[in-house]
């Protein structure tokens, strides 16, 4: 490629995440209506963040309706960018908030109360809603009525509902004694009361505690953990109805029956409402519906505040527009890693990154033809065939056994190929091979049997740990299949090492190292900067690049050697199996996407096709893991471009990989819960 290719790139790149970063500015302060800044206060338990969308008209001497909105599990404020933007805009302040120990707040060490997940699972949540409720009231942009209550509503996600349920339940309490009610409304997204019944508020105390107010719930017809009926077994990704389960009727006072989308009285004066979208649980936070929904919702709880409010209909949605502009920027960003590392790559000492341009190798013919495609098939399967097991089984597992022996025969079948080779004195790659074999193979083995990332005080990204197990799995199960089929088949076509991109030059993988390096802080102070001055991130739905603090970086420098060990053997695995002349152009960037992220898009399709066909999920039992996978899917997909890029820039593994491991460990722990920050 041409020096002025990559410029070129690199001008259609920054064009991309600028027009796009301004756009999603624009449309996140509700076209003008709105300004947006990042805010950090003291939170009594910890340090919390928190995107604060203000009214142009809100201050001190014209305080505003309130409304915090937080996320869920392992998420952060800007899941919340549809219920921020379309109430802002229709005159409530609104604060999105990082809940603790997620995005750029942080739960100060003394408030763990050990190391074990329990131990700094439950923290983060209990007390995160509740915290930005006190900062909140005391702002005087907030609006207050004639006794001091907070003209205040509280809405969360998942476990940003638990915190929001919890913050009803505490601010009950504390009105017990001050007589005043800090929170007038609260509406719960994807959360029932599993959870916080565990610190004794169940539906029946959430009930107890209502004190009069607007209480409603977006109860999914999907959601893939909550809303179940008791009576029902087996898993908990199907069909539910929670209006008539227990816990509903109870959350909506009523003995018999009761209706979804519909006001209830409650005894204590207030009002109820549950919704029920036909949505999995990630959908509500990226619903017109859902979103509306939170709108109604609000207007109603505020109705007698009206002046105060803009007469906007929950239909009339702006926010979509938002996320479509971060995605051009997204977009952009990929373009500008490849820009910036081809850039980089021709710069003194950068070069030698180069080893020479790989050799195409003839496409197979015949049966080494359909050899091939098995070979593909299966190396596109193993990953999603196995995906359950090691997400949700774990070491140990019958399910994961299995890879034990796999495991084991890989190596035996090494052990065989190196006693053959040595005493038929054949080649020193046979040998390699054979190594390779066995090597892989124990270790496979090994992780079958192994529990591990279970030492929470060291591992203290928990969401990332049943991914880090998957995914070395993942890599290990690849190695024994590229060393099986070098030993078995490769090395009969006189198939070097170089095929696979793995030159063991000194000089090239410190080189390779240092442009990944350059390219990934390059690109991230562009996103930096696009954070800094219109408030946008990249990223669309569940996968996003975003800014994050320093205290994470030990995080991501514990996790990185498995990811990158996930990404050498990859890229080594997408260079053998697209480097040929059938696979020349976009057909070799489709299988490099299929062997990275086929699998997963498999498992995804069978999930859901046969959750929404049949009202019982394909694994019932796969709730977070299936979540999880969504986000997967771009960033494998991504990955892959990448690999093959610059495999044929470099001839070579390792710029890719380092440069996959440093941008992908670096965005998942930047979009996670991190504890001892």
């Amino acid at each position: 490629m041409k020096r002025s290719k990559p410029i070129s790139m690199l001008c259609i790149a920054l064009t991309l995440i600028l027009l796009g970063s301004i756009l999603a500015g624009v449309f996140n302060s509700g076209a003008g209506a709105t300004k947006v800044s990042r805010i950090r206060f003291d939170g009594g338990h910890g340090e919390l963040s928190g995107l604060l969308y203000m009214p142009k008209d809100a201050s001190a001497e014209h305080p505003k309706p309130t409304i915090i909105v937080t996320h869920g599990y392992l998420n952060s404020a800007e899941m919340q960018d549809a219920n921020a933007i379309e109430l802002s805009r229709r005159g409530f302040v609104v604060l999105a908030l990082d809940q603790y120990d997620h995005g750029h707040s942080a739960l100060s060490a003394e408030n763990y109360s050990d190391t074990s997940f329990f131990g700094i699972w439950l923290p983060f949540w209990l007390n995160s809603m509740n915290d930005a409720v006190q900062y909140m009231y005391d702002q005087p942009y907030v609006l207050k009525d004639a006794d001091g209550n907070g003209i205040i509503g509280v809405t969360g996600h998942s476990m940003g509902g638990f915190s929001s349920t919890m913050a009803l339940a505490m601010d009950e309490q504390q009105a017990m004694a001050t007589g005043v009610r800090k929170i007038r409304a609260g509406l719960t997204e994807g959360s029932d009361f599993l959870y916080t019944g565990l610190v004794g508020v169940d539906a029946a105390a959430a009930d107890a505690l209502g004190g009069g107010r607007y209480m409603g719930k977006v109860a999914a017809q999907y959601d893939e953990f909550f809303f179940n009926d008791p009576a029902v077994e087996g898993g908990t990704v199907r069909h539910k109805d929670f209006v008539s389960t227990p816990d509903g009727l109870a959350f909506l006072q009523q003995s018999a029956s009761a209706q979804a989308n519909t006001w209830y009285d409650t005894s204590d004066g207030g009002k109820r409402i549950i919704y029920e979208p036909a949505q999995t649980h990630p959908w509500n936070h990226f619903s017109a519906t859902t979103t509306a929904y939170a709108v109604s919702f609000y207007q109603t709880a505020f109705a007698e505040y009206g002046s105060y409010l803009k007469s906007i209909a929950p239909e009339s949605q702006l926010w979509q527009w938002k996320e479509f502009f971060e995605c051009v920027a997204l977009v952009g960003f990929v373009l500008l890693i490849l820009a910036l590392a081809a850039i980089v790559l021709d710069l003194p000492f950068f070069k030698l990154a180069k080893t020479g341009e790989l050799a195409v190798l003839p496409s197979p013919k015949g049966t080494n033809n359909l050899v091939t495609v098995l070979i593909l098939l299966v190396a596109i399967l193993l990953p999603g065939l196995f995906f359950t097991p090691l997400m949700d089984d774990g070491a140990g597992s019958a399910s994961v056994n299995i890879l034990f022996y796999a495991g084991l025969l890989a190596a035996v079948g090494g052990v065989v190929a190196l006693i053959m080779n040595l005493t038929q004195k054949k080649e020193k790659k046979l040998t390699v091979g054979g190594c390779l074999m066995v090597c892989s193979g124990a270790l496979l083995a090994l992780v079958a049997k192994l529990p591990m990332y279970q030492n929470y005080g060291f591992w203290t990204a928990p969401g990332v740990n049943s991914i880090a197990y998957w995914t070395i799995g993942c890599a290990l199960i690849s190695a024994c299949v590229l060393s099986t089929v070098y030993v078995c088949l490769k090395a009969k076509d006189n198939v070097g090492f170089d095929a696979y991109g793995l030159r063991f030059q000194p000089k090239a993988i410190l080189a390779g190292l240092c442009t990944a390096l350059v390219t990934v802080v390059c690109a991230y102070v562009v996103l930096f900067l696009m954070d800094a001055l219109f408030k946008a991130d990249f990223r669309i739905w569940t996968f996003a690049f975003k800014t994050f603090d320093a205290n994470i970086l030990p995080a991501i420098l514990r996790y990185l050697p498995t990811f990158l060990l996930f990404y050498i053997i990859s890229t080594a695995g997408i260079t053998i199996n697209t480097n040929t002349e059938g696979l020349r152009g976009a057909k070799g960037y489709l299988l490099a996407i299929a062997l990275n992220a086929g699998g997963a898009i498999l498992w995804l399709a069978r999930q859901y096709i046969t959750l929404f066909s049949t009202g019982v999920a394909a694994h019932p039992g796969s709730a977070l893991s299936g979540i999880v996978l969504v986000a997967m899917v771009p960033t494998l997909s991504i990955a892959a471009i990448i690999s093959r890029y610059l495999y044929k820039k470099t001839g070579n593994v390792w710029t890719a990989a380092f440069l996959n491991g440093f941008l992908m460990t670096t965005m998942t722990i930047a979009n996670t819960m991190v504890a001892f920050k």
